[in-house]
């Protein structure tokens, strides 16, 4: 078969990988050609542009680069029609995706849709366009099942979160071996997720540094975006007034290595994002961070209702993990709330919500199932 495949951001480049991995153990003939990052160019298959291209985060930003969104919507249904996939597989990123789908439903290609879109949080209203649009949806949230089948009579297929399997079958390393290749010192760690796209890391880190001089007992190490070069990292820390001297010392970066990271950590700093749910997952407490563009931020206020921005919050429907957003997002806050984290009663507390927070999520095997559905989603068109 031949699998067409758009994925806008790392995240969704992870999920995709993994993804396509299981459609090559259910067919060996797999032709994989998409949109994504080296995560999937490692998986096989040919890689049209890198999400790094893709990536405008907020309402503003999505207005000022309007003409090379439309170019790359343009240029992608061209590269579609030519390649003539037996399935479109959509993974997130909806104001692109979606658009795709509307033209593609109408060139009567098979549509599915992997990690829904969030019309749970804002734009309830695309639900006539996925129910148009779109013929396989395949959700990893388990009140999304509920939302699409009794609210909007969609039929979904809950196929379980796929970071269950990326942690599940990652390999286990020593701190004592993971301190030796990262070159850190025996101090516990305070993990640093600042995000993805250059526009948020800068803002979110230089928040992030600023406590680090309150902490000398701890190093603070940052995980580094695969899309994202060393030096650009470095300029931030450098340029951060209040990293010097010792403070420096103990401000470290590491790339292509978070997962080791998370599981060596004993509290984390975390911009919203999937990154809030792979740090509960591996059991490390946390302090969710969000500050965007002021503009963006007052549209999104409006028009998102949902009473919490981390996907720990929304799944476990209660506030778990912290969430300082916007202006609460400032040096003083932050270190009351790391404080709290610290504390061996707050970190007993969030280990049990996290135990009860994997139980929601199903087990492991998401990528599995998605490819089985897809792949006799084929078999049983061509059969008929």
């Amino acid at each position: 078969m031949k699998y067409y495949i758009i994925a806008g951001e790392a995240s969704g480049d992870l999920h995709a990988s993994n993804l396509m991995l299981a459609l090559q153990e259910k067919d060996s003939l797999a032709d994989f050609r998409f949109w994504g990052g080296d995560l999937m160019e490692k998986a096989g298959g040919t890689l049209v542009k890198h999400y790094r291209e893709l990536a405008f985060m907020g309402f503003w930003e999505v207005i000022t680069n309007l003409r090379t969104i439309l170019k790359n919507i343009k240029a992608c249904k061209a590269d579609i029609a030519q390649f003539q996939p037996d399935a479109l597989i959509f993974v997130d990123y909806p104001g692109f995706n979606m658009r795709i789908a509307k033209w593609a439903k109408q060139q009567g290609m098979a549509t599915h849709y992997y990690v829904s879109p969030q019309i749970w949080a804002w734009k309830e209203n695309r639900i006539q366009a996925i129910k148009r649009d779109v013929d396989h949806m395949y959700v990893i949230l388990p009140f999304e099942k509920e939302f699409y089948e009794d609210k909007h009579d969609f039929k979904v297929h809950f196929v379980g979160h796929p970071l269950l399997d990326q942690i599940e079958k990652r390999q286990e390393i020593c701190f004592e071996d993971f301190r030796k290749k990262h070159a850190l010192n025996d101090k516990p760690i305070i993990a640093l997720l600042p995000g993805s796209r250059k526009q948020e890391i800068a803002v979110m880190l230089s928040v992030m540094l600023s406590v680090v001089r309150d902490y000398p007992a701890y190093q603070f190490v940052i995980a580094g975006a695969p899309s994202q070069d060393e030096g650009f990292y470095e300029s931030i820390i450098s340029n951060s007034p209040v990293i010097d001297g010792e403070a420096g010392s103990q401000v470290k970066l590491i790339q292509n290595d978070t997962y080791n990271l998370l599981s060596k950590s004993h509290a984390a700093l975390v911009t919203s994002g999937t990154a809030t749910l792979e740090t509960a997952l591996f059991e490390v407490p946390e302090v969710v961070c969000y500050k965007g563009n002021v503009i963006s931020y007052l549209i999104a206020k409006q028009i998102v209702k949902l009473d919490y921005i981390s996907l720990v919050n929304l799944i476990m429907n209660r506030e778990v993990v912290k969430e300082l957003i916007q202006n609460e997002f400032n040096s003083k806050q932050l270190k009351q709330e790391l404080d709290k984290i610290l504390d061996s009663d707050k970190r007993d507390q969030l280990l049990m919500e996290y135990k009860d927070l994997k139980t929601k999520l199903g087990g492991v095997g998401a990528s599995q199932r998605t490819a089985e559905l897809i792949v006799n989603t084929f078999h049983q068109h061509n059969t008929q």
